[in-house]
């Protein structure tokens, strides 16, 4: 670490007291243009999720993540059969498959196994390669979903929360990592404790069953993204570095 000036964090949580080099904090941010998250069309949208095979008519759940451990998958099911004893909806669980990452395989195996029945009653859809790393498709899939949730145990910063709340969906996600520092809790989103399964499913019911709130959520939320995590922040951020590495 001494060959560095200084080291970026995106977190204050993540600063170390005993580290010998210089810290600053400079939070991600998106890039609003870009194929995933630019504007596009209902009949884009429609386009890209033909492949998903749902009734249109249904609300979707969605998380976008990879499948391992931290992002509970097995949690997010339990969630979504909470919420489907109340309203009729559907599970989307989106997310690549790493070939070096063996544990990972071993997770989408054992989600695809553990929902086989409700994979074949059409209440839960599981999308990996290549759709997973379509930009327009996770643009597409972020946008058409009524609720995104990212139930992490851990997170770094959380970027794929920034993404769905620039496209005005609400987020429920875990007080964790940088997802605090994106949502704050009733405003612009919700935050739970990890563990809590049924406050999640309670939290997604309130915004399926009032569509004013989940549209006031994701105004809020869009606002929030645009006001500090677009790339046009850092453009601020990132000119003041060099003057503190002069010695």
């Amino acid at each position: 670490m001494l060959r560095y000036d200084v080291v970026i964090v995106s977190n204050e949580n993540y600063l170390e007291k005993d580290l010998p080099v210089d810290q600053v904090i400079i939070y991600p941010a998106i890039d609003p243009l870009s194929s995933k998250n630019m504007d596009i069309s209902e009949s884009v949208i429609a386009k890209y999720l033909k492949k998903l095979r749902y009734h249109h008519g249904q609300p979707l759940i969605t998380q976008i993540s990879r499948f391992d451990n931290w992002k509970d998958p097995g949690g997010v099911i339990q969630v979504f059969k909470l919420v489907k004893e109340t309203i009729d909806c559907r599970l989307v669980l989106c997310g690549n498959l790493a070939t070096d990452d063996p544990e990972g395989i071993r997770m989408y195996e054992r989600t695809e196994r553990d929902v086989q029945k409700l994979i074949k009653q059409g209440d839960v859809i599981l999308v990996t390669e290549p759709a997973a790393s379509n930009f327009i498709f996770i643009n597409a899939l972020q946008r058409k979903s009524s609720v995104i949730v990212q139930k992490s145990s851990k997170e770094g910063f959380g970027l794929v929360v920034t993404e769905a709340l620039w496209k005005g969906t609400p987020v429920v996600a875990s007080n964790i990592g940088g997802i605090p520092l994106q949502i704050q809790d009733g405003e612009n989103g919700f935050l739970l404790d990890f563990p809590d399964t049924r406050r999640f499913s309670d939290r997604i019911i309130t915004l399926l069953n009032d569509p004013g709130l989940a549209d006031e959520i994701g105004r809020k939320g869009r606002k929030h993204v645009k006001d500090n995590f677009l790339i046009t922040r850092p453009l601020i951020d990132y000119p003041d570095l060099p003057a503190g590495l002069v010695r």
